[in-house]
C-alpha cells in the first residue's frame, strides 16, 4: 500500500463506515435518520416492480409506505448470500424466499453499494479543504468475513469496483483485515491498558449474519505500538442477531396462523409476522434483553389489526401480540448455544496446539456482542474456564464501541502504519497452501518419479519429470505480514528468440502440510490461477551467456535469472517481477482464504523439498533461509 499520506481513509465494515485521517470517526447520519446518530445502515433495498434500479435504501426503505407497498419488492438480509454455498443451502431450507441466483444478489449488492458510495461522497466531500473529491488521495479499505471463500471475495471487490469506489484516479481499494482481525486491532489500540505482555485474546467478533473468532498473543506493551500475533486457526460460522430475527418472525408466525384459523386476521399471517419482526417494538426490545430494565412480558403490535380482536389462546389482546421474557431467550439461546461450542472448539485447538498457555481474554465485538444478555451467559458459561484447563482465569470484556469496532480497526490500523511503519497485526498465515508447477530433474532412485512423464531438456541434454509442484507458502505455517516471500526463478532461452513473457500456474491445496502432493494428479491440488513473468522490459545485456565458445559441446543459449515476490495480505497475495534488483511488473493480486497461525521462528528444514526453479525445474537441495522468516528461496543451480 501506498506509503504517502492520504487524505482520507475510509473503512468500510458493509454497513458501517469509519474515516481517519489525524484520528478515527464514523459516519452516524444517514438518510432518513438526520435527526439521530446511527451506527449503521440497515442493508434494504426496494424495488418498484419490474425496474432495475431501486427506489429506495437503508433507512428511506424502513418507511410504511415503502413497506407496505403492492407494487415494490423488499430485499434485505441478503448479505450472506454473496458465498455460493450459503446461497444454496438458504435455497434448499425456504426455496419461496430465497433469492433466484447469484447473479440477483449481486446486482442487489452492486446497488445497494452505489448509493452508499455516493452518501461517502457526499458527507466527505466537504471535509477537503480545497480539493475536489475526484482529485483527492481516498483510500478505502474494506473488511470481509472470515467464513468467506477467496473467490468471494474477489466477486464482492468487482462488485465495489463497479460500484464506483476507487473510480477516481486518486482513489485506491484494498481488501483488508478480516472482521475478526480488525475488531481485534481496535481492541488493542483503544484498551491497550488492561492487557499485559503475552496475554492472550480470543476475540469473538458476532454480528448479523456471521460470527468470527480469532486467536492473538498482545507483545510490545512497553512501547507505544503494541503488537498482535496471531495463534490458531481463525474460526468463522453463521451464527448472528439477524438469525434472532428470522426465528422470531417465525414463531410469530406460526402463532398467527392459529389466530387466522378461528377468525381471519387483515392480511396474510406471513406478512404481518414479517412487520412484525422489522417492527421497532420487536428490535428494541431484542436490543435491550437482558439489561436492567428487561421486563417479564413484552408486546409486539400487529400491523392494521382491530383492536377489539382478541384470541387470548395465541396471546393477542388489544391489538397486540404478548410474548414473554423466556420467549426471547429461548430465542438467543439458540444463537449463543452455537457461539458457545465455536468457541469451546478454538479453545480445544489452542490446548492441543499451544499446551500450557492460557486465555486470558474473550473480547466480544458486533451487534450480538453487545447484547447484555450475551455477555452475561458468556460469563456464566466460562467462569472459571467453563471446563477448559488453559482458560482458568478467562475474563470476558466488550470492545470499545462494539458495533463499530471492525470498520474503526479497518482505520486505525493503517493510521497506526502510516505513523510508525508498521501493522498492529505482525503474523498470519494461509488457510490454504499455495505453490508452483515446475519440472523436477529426473532421478531413478525417486520412488516418487517411477512411472511419471519425462521430458528431455534440448539444451543441457538432461531428463526431466513434468507436473511437479514447488510449494512457497504452506497451510498453518506462520508469516510476517510485511515481509515478502522470494522464488528464484531461471530461464532459458534461445539467442533471438523474440518470447520474454513467461507463465507460471499457481497451484493451491488445502490437505495438511504433511500430505501435499509432490506433483500434479497425486493428491489435493488444483490450479488456482496464471501470473506472467514479462521480462520484456528487462536489459538483455544482463542474461547471462551459456556454451558460446566453439569448444562447448552444449547447445548455446542465454539463462536469464529473476524473482518473483509473493507479498501477503490480509484477503489477497500479490506478484511482483524482479530483475537484476529492479521490479519490473504491476501487481497482480490473487485472492487468498487465510487462516491464523503461531507466529514462532520457522525452522530450515531437515529434509530435502522443493526450493529451486530452473526454467520451470524444481531441484531438490536444501540451502539455508537466507531472509529473516526463513521463507527465501535462493539455492545455487544445479545448472552450469
Amino acid at each position: 500500500m501506498d506509503t504517502r499520506k492520504p487524505d482520507l481513509i475510509v473503512g468500510v465494515s458493509y454497513a458501517n463506515l469509519s474515516i481517519g485521517s489525524e484520528s478515527v470517526r464514523c459516519i452516524q447520519k444517514w438518510p432518513g435518520r438526520s435527526q439521530a446518530n446511527e451506527n449503521k445502515v440497515p442493508t434494504i433495498l426496494v424495488y418498484p416492480n419490474h425496474q432495475q434500479n431501486p427506489s429506495s435504501w437503508g433507512f428511506l426503505s424502513e418507511t410504511a409506505a415503502e413497506q407496505n407497498a403492492t407494487d415494490k419488492d423488499y430485499k434485505d438480509w441478503f448479505k450472506t448470500f454473496l458465498d455460493p454455498d450459503r446461497l444454496a443451502q438458504k435455497q434448499a431450507e425456504d426455496p419461496h424466499y430465497s433469492p433466484r441466483s447469484i447473479e440477483e444478489v449481486e446486482h442487489w449488492y452492486e446497488d445497494y453499494h452505489r448509493v452508499l458510495y455516493r452518501h461517502i461522497e457526499f458527507k466527505l466531500s466537504p471535509e477537503l479543504s480545497g480539493t475536489p473529491w475526484h482529485n483527492a488521495y481516498v483510500e478505502f479499505i474494506v473488511s470481509v468475513p472470515t467464513t468467506w471463500a477467496p473467490h468471494v471475495v474477489e466477486r464482492y471487490r468487482g462488485i465495489l469496483e463497479r460500484a464506483g469506489f476507487a473510480q477516481c484516479r486518486n482513489h485506491t481499494l484494498s481488501m483488508g483485515l478480516t472482521e475478526a482481525e480488525a475488531a481485534a486491532v481496535h481492541t488493542s489500540l483503544e484498551a491497550a491498558g488492561i492487557f499485559k505482555e503475552q496475554d492472550i485474546l480470543l476475540v469473538c467478533d458476532a454480528g448479523g449474519g456471521t460470527t468470527d473468532l480469532s486467536v492473538l498473543a498482545v507483545s510490545d506493551t512497553q512501547t507505544t505500538a503494541l503488537s498482535l500475533k496471531q495463534l490458531d486457526v481463525v474460526f468463522g460460522a453463521t451464527i448472528g442477531s439477524a438469525a434472532i430475527d428470522y426465528d422470531f418472525e417465525s414463531y410469530a408466525r406460526s402463532r398467527l396462523q392459529l389466530a387466522h384459523l378461528d377468525s381471519p386476521l387483515p392480511m396474510s399471517p406471513e406478512e404481518i409476522a414479517w412487520e412484525m419482526m422489522k417492527s421497532r417494538d420487536f428490535q428494541n426490545t431484542k436490543c435491550e434483553h437482558g439489561g436492567l430494565d428487561d421486563s417479564p412480558m413484552f408486546s409486539v403490535p400487529i400491523p392494521r389489526l382491530d383492536p377489539a380482536y382478541v384470541n387470548l389462546k395465541v396471546g393477542i389482546e388489544y391489538g397486540e401480540m404478548k410474548f414473554t421474557r423466556e420467549d426471547l431467550q429461548r430465542l438467543f439461546d439458540k444463537q449463543i448455544q452455537k457461539l458457545v461450542g465455536l468457541i469451546d472448539s478454538q479453545l480445544q485447538s489452542m490446548q492441543h496446539k499451544a499446551p500450557g498457555h492460557q486465555v486470558n481474554h474473550i473480547v466480544l465485538a458486533g451487534g450480538l456482542g453487545h447484547s447484555a444478555y450475551v455477555q452475561d451467559r458468556l460469563r456464566a458459561r466460562f467462569l472459571n474456564g467453563g471446563g477448559h484447563s488453559n482458560a482458568a482465569s478467562i475474563q470476558v470484556r466488550v470492545a470499545p464501541d462494539p458495533q463499530l469496532a471492525v470498520c474503526k480497526g479497518l482505520v486505525g490500523d493503517r493510521l497506526r502504519r502510516l505513523k510508525v511503519g508498521k501493522p498492529v497485526l505482525k503474523y498470519r498465515c494461509c488457510r490454504a497452501s499455495y505453490g508452483t508447477i515446475c519440472k523436477e530433474l529426473y532421478n531413478k532412485d525417486n520412488p516418487s518419479h517411477i512411472g511419471r512423464p519425462t521430458t528431455k531438456d534440448l539444451m543441457n541434454g538432461k531428463l526431466y519429470v513434468t507436473q511437479s509442484i514447488a510449494w512457497f507458502i504452506k497451510k498453518g505455517k506462520p508469516m510476517t505480514a510485511d515481509e515478502p516471500i522470494t522464488h528464484s526463478f531461471h530461464r532459458k532461452m534461445s539467442p533471438g528468440d523474440p518470447r520474454r513473457a513467461f507463465p507460471t500456474s499457481i497451484v493451491e491445496s488445502h490437505a495438511d502440510e504433511h500430505f501435499l502432493p509432490t506433483y500434479m494428479g497425486s493428491g489435493d491440488a488444483h490450479i488456482l490461477c496464471e501470473i506472467q513473468s514479462d521480462l520484456t522490459s528487462a536489459d538483455e545485456t544482463k542474461f547471462k551467456e551459456k556454451n558460446k565458445r566453439f569448444w562447448n559441446l552444449g547447445k548455446h543459449y542465454f539463462k536469464i535469472d529473476y524473482d518473483i515476490k509473493v507479498i501477503l495480505g490480509p484477503a489477497d497475495v500479490r506478484f511482483e517481477l524482479w530483475f537484476n534488483g529492479q521490479k519490473l511488473s504491476k501487481d497482480q493480486p490473487i485472492k487468498v482464504e487465510w487462516m491464523a497461525a503461531p507466529p514462532v521462528e520457522m525452522p530450515v528444514p531437515a529434509a530435502p523439498e522443493p526450493q529451486l526453479l530452473d526454467d520451470g525445474v524444481l531441484s531438490t537441495k536444501t540451502s539455508p533461509a537466507s531472509h529473516s522468516n526463513g521463507f527465501v528461496m535462493s539455492n545455487e543451480s544445479l545448472h552450469s
